[in-house]
């Protein structure tokens, strides 16, 4: 049924419990798992000064390390994993790399770290469940 599933994940419990479905359909069907993380440049902005930078590469490290533990549970699974970490807005970063890999299936935490209100869809899931014109998991 699924040949490419799109998990995007901040780390939060929410992207957590996301990548845990996005596993069990990418191991049920064989298909290939990208899992990506998107450094908010809305948020942290590009590294110009350094205290800038600084956060921006703590921000990379953790999205690093969050694509190391997919890989790993992936891996353990037996299934091919692709990982990416880039900067950008990241409802637009997941629909377009949506696009680029053509995923047939967009898993998503129904909140990512920053929402604080616990009975709203978080605003990166909402922009790319209304954008993204494929099938989209909410988790």
């Amino acid at each position: 049924m699924y040949e490419t599933i799109l998990v995007g994940t901040d780390g939060s419990a929410s992207a957590n419990r996301a990548v845990v479905h996005a596993l069990e359909q990418a191991e049920q069907t064989g298909a290939t798992l990208h899992a990506l993380f998107v450094v908010d440049t809305d948020k942290y902005g590009e590294p110009a000064l350094s205290s800038a930078e600084i956060l921006t590469t703590e921000a990379e490290d953790w999205g690093q390390e969050q694509l190391a533990e997919v890989t790993e549970r992936a891996t353990g699974l037996d299934i091919e994993v692709v990982t990416r970490c880039c900067h950008g807005v990241p409802h637009e970063k997941i629909i377009g790399y949506a696009d680029e890999v053509d995923a047939d299936l967009v898993v998503l935490g129904y909140q990512g770290q920053s929402h604080a209100d616990e009975d709203q869809l978080g605003s990166v899931t909402d922009r790319v469940v209304r954008n993204v014109g494929r099938p989209v998991l909410v988790v």
